[in-house]
């Protein structure tokens, strides 16, 4: 029997996660440096993962499939394709960068309550969030993809409500309600998609009598399994609810800035760069496949929600005055053109809405870690509050504008090749929706240049001026991120000849062909 690589990515975290909740209360260090070794070792797995991935091999690789509750068909089954590779990468990636960012934000505080804060207890719900959205992206059991699907939700509560941000303007007793606010919402907007979803999980195993994605698609493609049409629907509406909630797209976003902007930075960016990312790859992985013919008929729909959150959700971070709510509208915007890409149903739009994904989660990352080492420094999230920081923090202030730049997609970094596959592939079956959608990028430019103006350029305000530059913890965390967003930004085609094998399987699910050019090259 050859070792089960995929459970091994995924339950080295979880049992992370129980060895960093056992550290005694009284050694906090310890904690950090063992979740830190875990989620660095959790990397080295994914690694190997992407090592052994064949992109011109079978479509699921590295399987795994066992016999798990027999009275109810349901499997213990795993399996990879490129897109889920290269967002396990991702998350593997990104949690190492997470811990070290957050290393003093679960310390006691230091406030007249002294309210303790159990370190062990933040750091191991980061990695059981680690190990939950990564079988999340290998399950190919759709039962045992909703309980990892939803079960995330229970760190992420407790995340977020628990462990806020410190830079609140309204003292801890407000801040406190406005982060138990935060994490109830999140909390029911995700569980309401989620048991929406869960009834459609149960009407597709009446329909289908199997919860196996590969058995269902299977049987699709020999004609054995014919949905009748408005079945098909109705199940595809219940699973794209629960995953539009996720991800999220407007109008079920509202949860998402309130979430991010009461949350510690770091789990502000566990939930815009890894765990939002699931609900994007699944309508990929199950809608699209699962579903094909009531995708393509709620496509016109889907496009125009996505359109709404693009030229909506930049609209809103134009108008912000606090800096992380700003990146949480920024997000989506970018959601939006995740979704736009999926739905476009062209080779070029999905190969670019998987890259968005991946580029985001890097983008985001640095921008938001970088914006948390400036909000740590001042105490407040609010723009006003800053001015001239670039002539008292010059590195500081020069990987915030990196990553400000990546988030509007400039040309040299990573997000701009994602945003300009996704456009190509939309402009080209849907020109109106390419055009429109070109808005947002216009829009990003505006407001990610006026935070950077308001924040970093003009006088030296008198709090700023003692500000220090970033240490050497958090160099560490940003400048691996910035050399990833150039380097993926210069030469993509290790990541995109993971994705597009699976990109061409998921356009062959739903039967679309990229269109013919209407002007042939000359010859």
């Amino acid at each position: 029997m050859s070792f089960p690589l995929l459970t091994a990515t995924a339950a080295l975290p979880a049992l992370g996660a129980i060895a960093t909740a056992a550290v005694p209360a009284a050694r906090r260090t310890a904690a950090k440096w063992l979740a830190l070794l875990v989620s660095l070792a959790t990397l080295a797995l994914a690694a190997i993962v992407l090592v052994r991935f064949d992109p011109g091999g079978d479509r699921y690789q590295l399987t795994e499939s066992h016999a798990w509750i027999k009275d109810f068909g349901v499997r213990y089954e795993l399996g990879v394709d490129g897109i889920a590779v290269a967002l396990i990468a991702l998350t593997a990636l990104l949690i190492p960068f997470v811990i070290l960012a957050g290393w003093h934000d679960a310390d006691p505080l230091e406030t007249g309550n002294t309210r303790w804060r159990p370190t062990q207890g933040f750091f191991a719900m980061i990695l059981l969030v680690e190990a939950m959205v990564i079988i999340s992206f290998e399950a190919t059991d759709v039962f045992l993809f909703y309980i990892f699907f939803e079960a995330m939700l229970i760190p992420m509560y407790f995340l977020i409500g628990g462990f806020g941000d410190r830079a609140h303007e309204h003292g801890e007793e407000t801040a406190s309600t406005q982060r138990s606010y935060a994490a109830v919402k999140f909390l029911l907007y995700n569980l309401v998609g989620g048991l929406i979803m869960l009834a459609a999980v149960i009407g597709l195993y009446v329909v289908a009598g199997s919860f196996s994605l590969t058995e269902i698609a299977a049987a699709r493609a020999n004609g054995s399994l014919d949905m009748a049409t408005n079945t098909e629907r109705w199940l595809f509406l219940g699973f794209f609810f629960a995953f539009a909630v996720k991800a999220p797209l407007w109008p079920l976003h509202t949860w998402l800035p309130n979430a991010m902007g009461e949350a510690t930075t770091p789990v502000a960016v566990l939930i815009t760069a890894v765990v939002d990312k699931v609900g994007t790859f699944a309508m990929l992985r199950f809608c699209l496949q699962l579903f094909p013919e009531a995708s393509k008929w709620a496509t016109p729909v889907i496009l125009v929600l996505a359109l709404i959150s693009i030229i909506y959700g930049a609209l809103l971070a134009v108008g912000q005055r606090d800096i992380k709510r700003l990146v949480a509208y920024a997000s989506i915007s970018h959601f939006g053109f995740i979704i736009l890409g999926i739905f476009a149903m062209t080779s070029q739009g999905q190969s670019g809405a998987t890259l968005y994904m991946v580029n985001h989660g890097i983008s985001t990352a640095a921008l938001m870690l970088v914006a948390g080492f400036l909000i740590s420094r001042r105490g407040s999230r609010l723009i006003a509050d800053y001015g001239g920081v670039q002539k008292v923090a010059p590195v500081l202030a020069g990987t915030f504008l990196i990553g400000g730049l990546a988030t509007l997609s400039l040309p040299g970094l990573a997000p701009f090749v994602s945003e300009f596959l996704v456009l190509v592939g939309t402009f080209t079956r849907y020109p109106v929706v390419g055009i429109i959608a070109t808005f947002g990028i216009v829009l990003a430019a505006l407001y990610t240049l006026v935070l950077y103006q308001r924040t970093m350029t003009g006088p030296v305000k008198a709090e700023v001026v003692k500000m220090p530059d970033l240490r050497v913890r958090e160099l560490v965390v940003v400048t691996p991120l910035i050399v990833l967003l150039i380097f993926l930004g210069v030469y993509p085609k290790p990541l995109t000849d993971i994705v597009n094998p699976a990109v061409k399987q998921t356009l062959s699910d739903v039967h679309k062909k990229d269109p013919k050019p209407e002007v042939e090259a000359a010859k």
